[in-house]
């Protein structure tokens, strides 16, 4: 048995654990240096784009709207909500104060707002939208300076300093398909080493989950004992080195490999190869910063589907670990275990932990029970603060704009 509470945490969730606990003084310089990242990257985005609008797409969001959306986001939750000091227990449909633009909840209310509808909708201008930003960042910090240091009254605060780097994320792997460049280091993949030992697992008992102290995610919530097999899962993630054979060997075009939502996945894209490569004179290349550029084989292999990480797996002759041994590894073994270079699919649908109950933000995680497949870990684009060895990170296994990739489980 190996009870949660026993278990120390992994070394590079320290930043993370620290904001999930962090007091006033400390979100506050967060929150600035979040909101600094996020007009920074903006900014970068607005100059290449040079005016060009950004062509609809079920993954892309108009660069505006997300600029708007986040400050409308934290604005909702803190300034207007007379329920924030309450945190988690705040009715979510308590009446909100007006909103300082008077058609915010028009234009940004993501739960409201079709995305379709987005590319259409009569935005502010740039500097409009960041002089908005700009006061609402105040407002919120100076309420913050009141809330005292319970974890109710610092809640919403936390939560809002997270949602904010989501989205800093998604603006980077935005620019990543747009073909813009963002060459801020802090924000670039690299090299991977060659040694990669499978870990060995004796069969036990994982308690899966987080404990209620700090801040916590809904889904994170519930943390309950799962039976886990004896097994071994690589040290490492899968690099282009060991990917690219599968895919130099035909893999793509022959669906043993392939499960049957893969086989669909591939008949609807017609992709002999994983987004951003090409294969050129006989060499590998990838696509960043808007250019072609010789593949780094020693990268974690990235920006694949869950349906592509399978695929691999069944001709490697190994499989997907469920989210419970990857979070059992990154905690027993933390000084051989390493992540953080990409978002790694597991084998586990996301789902509800025993006793789910929803806080005040009802669609962060219950509009996607079902019907997402849960990644672990976190990418080279994912802020510090949110590189949590349990958070739990859920898109549906067909993405390929995000910056994930997989480890091997036998």
């Amino acid at each position: 048995m190996h009870p949660l509470s026993l278990t120390p945490l992994d070394p590079r969730s320290r930043e993370a654990e620290s904001v999930r606990h962090a007091d006033a003084a400390a979100l506050a310089h967060a929150l600035t240096a979040s909101r600094a990242d996020t007009l920074a990257t903006f900014a970068v985005c607005m100059r290449q784009l040079a005016g060009a609008d950004v062509p609809f797409a079920d993954a892309l969001n108009p660069p505006l709207w997300e600029l708007g959306h986040i400050g409308w986001f934290q604005s909702h939750w803190i300034a207007r909500n007379p329920q924030r000091a309450l945190g988690q227990h705040a009715d979510p449909h308590a009446l909100r104060s007006p909103a300082p633009r008077a058609n915010a909840d028009a234009l940004y209310d993501s739960s409201r707002v079709a995305h379709a509808s987005r590319w259409s909708l009569p935005f502010p201008d740039a500097e409009a939208t960041r002089a908005d930003l700009a006061a609402q960042l105040e407002t919120t910090l100076t309420l913050l300076r009141e809330a005292g240091a319970s974890d109710d009254g610092l809640y919403f605060h936390r939560l809002t300093l997270l949602h904010e780097d989501m989205h800093h994320e998604a603006a980077l792997y935005m620019a990543q398909a747009l073909g813009l460049a963002i060459e801020d280091p802090r924000w670039q993949a690299s090299a991977i080493e060659d040694a990669c030992a499978p870990l060995a697992f004796e069969a036990g008992t994982w308690r899966l989950g987080s404990e209620p102290a700090g801040f916590v995610f809904d889904n994170e919530l519930g943390a309950h004992p799962v039976a886990l097999p004896a097994s071994a899962i690589d040290s490492r993630v899968v690099r282009w080195a060991e990917y690219l054979p599968f895919v130099e060997a035909g893999g793509y075009a022959q669906p043993q490999w392939w499960s049957e939502a893969g086989r669909a996945w591939l008949a609807a894209h017609q992709t002999e190869a994983p987004r951003y490569l090409r294969r050129s004179n006989g060499a590998w290349q990838c696509w960043r910063h808007g250019r072609w550029s010789a593949l780094d084989p020693a990268h974690a292999a990235c920006f694949l589907t869950a349906f592509e990480a399978e695929a691999w797996c069944r001709w490697a002759g190994c499989r997907l670990p469920t989210e419970a041994e990857w979070e059992r590894a990154a905690l027993e073994r933390p000084g051989e275990f390493v992540w953080g270079e990409v978002w790694e699919w597991t084998a586990s649908a996301f789902m509800p932990y025993p006793g789910f109950a929803a806080h005040p933000y009802r669609e962060y995680s219950t509009v996607s029970f079902g019907h997402r497949r849960v990644l672990r870990g976190a990418s080279f684009m994912t802020q510090p603060r949110m590189r949590h060895a349990r958070y739990r990170n859920f898109f549906s296994a067909d993405r390929h704009d995000v910056p994930a990739g997989f480890r091997a489980c036998r």
